[in-house]
C-alpha cells in the first residue's frame, strides 16, 4: 500500500475512533449501573433519521460570533443515502468550508443524526486549539455532563413558520471540573441541543456559548456558535 494511502487510511480510522468516543456515552457513574440517562438516549441513541426518505440532504447554517475572534457564517450539509439493505441511512458530511473545513468519516447504518457528532468533533478540536488541552479530555467531560448533569425542558419553536414541539438539553461540562483552572477563560462554556421529531433529521439546533467574564452582564459573549436547521429560527427570535 502506498505511503500516502496508508496515512489517509490511518487518519480516517483516527477520525472514526474520535467520533466513536463522542458516541460511546458513559453508561454509568458507578460500576454495574444498567441504564442510560434521558439526555444520552435523546442525543445519541434516538432514531433521528426514522422519518427521512433517502436519498436526502439535511442542510444547516453555522454562525460563529463573539469578541474573541472574527465572526463568520458558513454551511453544514449531511448527505443521506439508502443503506445496503435499502433502509436509512448511510451518512456523509460537509462541515464548514475553506480553511475551516472539517474532514469527517462517513457513517454507515446511521440512526442518530451524525450532525451531533460532527458538531462535537469540531468543538473539541476548537477547544484544543484555544486552550492547548487534550481532545480526549474534553470529549470525556462532555460525555459525563450528558450522562449526569444535563437539564431538559420542553419548548415550542417555529419551523418554516409553523409552531413545533421540541425539547432542549443543556450541559455545562467544565463548570465543576477540578481542572478548570487550566482553561479558566472557557470553563463556563454551555451547550444546548434542541431536538424535535417534527423537523427533518430530528435536530433543530445545537448551540454553544462562552460568556466574556471581563465584560458586564448582558455584554456579547466571548464565543458563541450556532448550528441551525434550514427553516428553523435563530436563537432569540422565538
Amino acid at each position: 500500500m502506498p505511503l500516502h494511502t496508508s496515512i489517509r487510511s490511518a487518519l480516517r480510522l483516527a477520525a472514526v475512533a474520535a467520533l466513536a468516543a463522542c458516541a460511546a456515552v458513559t453508561v454509568a457513574a458507578e460500576e454495574g449501573a444498567k441504564d442510560y440517562s434521558p439526555a444520552e438516549r435523546a442525543i445519541f441513541m434516538s432514531d433521528h433519521l426514522a422519518k427521512v426518505h433517502a436519498p436526502a440532504t439535511l442542510n444547516y447554517t453555522f454562525r460563529r460570533t463573539g469578541s474573541l475572534e472574527t465572526a463568520f457564517d458558513d454551511k453544514v450539509a449531511i448527505q443521506l443515502k439508502p443503506a445496503a439493505d435499502g433502509s436509512c441511512c448511510s451518512a456523509s458530511g460537509e462541515f464548514l468550508s475553506g480553511e475551516r473545513h472539517l474532514v469527517l468519516p462517513d457513517i454507515d447504518e446511521a440512526k442518530a443524526n451524525p450532525v451531533i457528532l460532527y458538531f462535537l468533533e469540531h468543538d473539541v478540536r476548537d477547544m484544543q486549539r484555544l486552550t492547548k488541552g487534550q481532545q480526549g479530555y474534553f470529549r470525556k467531560r462532555i460525555r459525563m455532563a450528558i450522562y449526569d448533569g444535563a437539564s431538559l425542558r420542553d419548548v415550542s419553536l417555529k419551523y418554516r413558520g409553523e409552531a413545533v414541539a421540541a425539547h432542549e438539553i443543556a450541559i455545562a461540562p467544565y463548570t465543576n471540573d477540578p481542572n478548570r483552572s487550566r482553561f479558566e477563560k472557557f470553563a463556563d462554556k454551555q451547550y444546548v441541543f434542541t431536538l424535535s421529531d417534527a423537523v427533518p433529521g430530528g435536530i433543530y439546533a445545537i448551540r454553544s456559548q462562552v460568556a466574556d467574564k471581563d465584560k458586564p452582564a448582558g455584554a456579547p459573549p466571548l464565543i458563541a456558535e450556532e448550528l441551525l436547521l434550514d427553516g428553523a429560527e435563530p436563537n432569540g427570535t422565538r
